[in-house]
């Protein structure tokens, strides 16, 4: 009953964050679901796909499991923790703030430096030509993902013992660099295959075919004709992803750098929903990556609707 006085006589700016509080709470928790099913089901089709390149295969895997573990941990526990905040559990709320925290860093961390790691794949598919696959080679791929699963560490480190603001800026520095690179990575690629197309004239039988396309010979210094079209389509996937990695982080590194450069939002009610948007729009992120598999890579798509009738077909035995 004392609740219910409360409420009612709170006022409407309360009643407002409550409301707010209780939508993307929800919302989290269907995100939550979202990217936890699409990503087991990316992780399984992936083991099946065979066109794509080991390395390559496996960034995918580890973007995959990264977003998993955001559907599966961050995303529930950060549901949780906007949820006590209606309750004033301030000691369980400062610990389970800690963990998520500590998990988000992580787990986006490693999503970020996947995502650019995955573009400078492409650029040095297409630059080292026939020795991309002696350079970048599966057991090197291996010890970079090793290496970007050790340095988010460095980044809860900072939040733990150091400096907040400190961290914040360390982290929204390193999500705007590892965007830079990648959009390098595709202006580069994007111009080498301009000039390819506006220097590459294949001679025409009366047949209707090419030479270069039927003997399959190397185009552009080194790239077979039978395969620029698949590596415009992992090209094209990939810089999907990156996009859908730009639109979700970005407002994060924007409100961040408001905060830290003018604390104009320090006591203003947009300072609250701020801080619901922008997570939940950085954990939107792991829901949409398999959706975007699904759509621009056939071979996932195509073991994605295999696994999923397998499933169905076992759960009606």
């Amino acid at each position: 009953m004392g609740n219910s006085t409360e409420y009612r006589n709170a006022t409407s700016s309360e009643v407002f964050n409550l409301a707010t509080v209780i939508i993307f709470c929800s919302l989290n928790i269907l995100l939550s679901i979202t990217a936890s099913v699409g990503n087991i089901l990316i992780l399984i089709a992936l083991r099946k796909v065979t066109p794509l390149h080991s390395p390559t295969k496996l960034l995918f895997q580890c973007l995959a499991i990264t977003d998993l573990g955001v559907g599966l941990i961050s995303q529930p526990l950060y549901a949780i923790f906007i949820f006590l905040i209606n309750f004033n559990l301030w000691n369980i709320i400062s610990i389970l703030h800690d963990i998520t925290l500590g998990l988000s860093i992580c787990l986006s961390g490693v999503s970020v430096l996947t995502t650019t790691a995955l573009s400078v794949d492409r650029l040095l598919a297409l630059l080292l030509k026939l020795r991309y696959r002696h350079v970048v080679t599966l057991k090197r791929a291996r010890a970079v993902v090793f290496c970007f699963w050790l340095s988010p560490v460095s980044g809860i480190f900072m939040f733990l013992v150091w400096d907040t603001n400190i961290a914040l800026t360390a982290i929204s520095v390193s999500v705007m660099l590892c965007i830079v690179t990648s959009l390098l990575s595709y202006t580069i690629i994007f111009i080498k295959l301009r000039l390819h197309q506006a220097t590459v004239h294949p001679t025409v039988h009366p047949t209707g075919q090419c030479d270069v396309h039927h003997h399959g010979q190397p185009i552009g210094g080194g790239i077979p004709a039978l395969r620029i079209a698949q590596f415009k389509r992992t090209v094209t996937s990939i810089g999907l992803v990156q996009s859908a990695l730009v639109v979700c982080y970005i407002p994060f590194v924007i409100v961040n750098a408001i905060l830290l450069l003018n604390n104009v939002l320090a006591n203003l009610e947009v300072s609250f929903i701020a801080s619901l948007v922008y997570p939940t729009l950085v954990f939107l992120n792991s829901s949409l990556n398999p959706l975007l598999y699904c759509w621009r890579i056939k071979e996932v798509r195509q073991a994605v609707k295999a696994t999923i009738k397998q499933l169905y077909c076992n759960c009606l035995r």
